[in-house]
């Protein structure tokens, strides 16, 4: 598959359609795969709960727009806030195992690449940080 300007704009219009405002494209064939790669078109005011995943790592890239990612001690207190943004040379980052983070649409049309360890797991209560 190719990615390219069209599948983004494709992509952003069902986001801006979803209740949820934002729609995730996978490319990998099912939630049981080993690796899950995806693209993840977000609108400013979807939410995106505070989270952690215990024995995953989570790498974001961004491909358009502009996103914030933070992350955050067991408290809610915030470790660390990045903007990623292309114009600004800010692409992506990496979050170990573990952190409690959250990503946040500061753009409309953004776009992040997602990369996780499989197989998917619905968060547990103790996955979500409650503040």
């Amino acid at each position: 598959m190719i990615i390219d300007e069209q599948l983004l704009d494709e992509l952003t219009a069902q986001a801006k359609a979803s209740p949820r405002l934002r729609m995730n494209l996978n490319f990998h064939q099912s939630l049981e795969d080993k690796c899950h790669r995806f693209l993840n078109a977000m609108e400013p005011g979807t939410v995106v709960p505070i989270h952690r995943h215990p024995t995953k790592d989570e790498s974001f890239v961004v491909l358009r727009g502009k996103v914030r990612v933070s992350t955050y001690n067991d408290d809610g207190t915030v470790l660390e806030s990045v903007v990623l943004c292309r114009e600004d040379g800010r692409l992506g980052v990496d979050i170990a195992k573990g952190v409690w983070h959250t990503v946040e649409s500061l753009a409309s049309g953004s776009v992040i690449f997602e990369c996780k360890e499989g197989p998917f797991v619905p968060h547990e209560q103790e996955g979500i940080l409650n503040i």
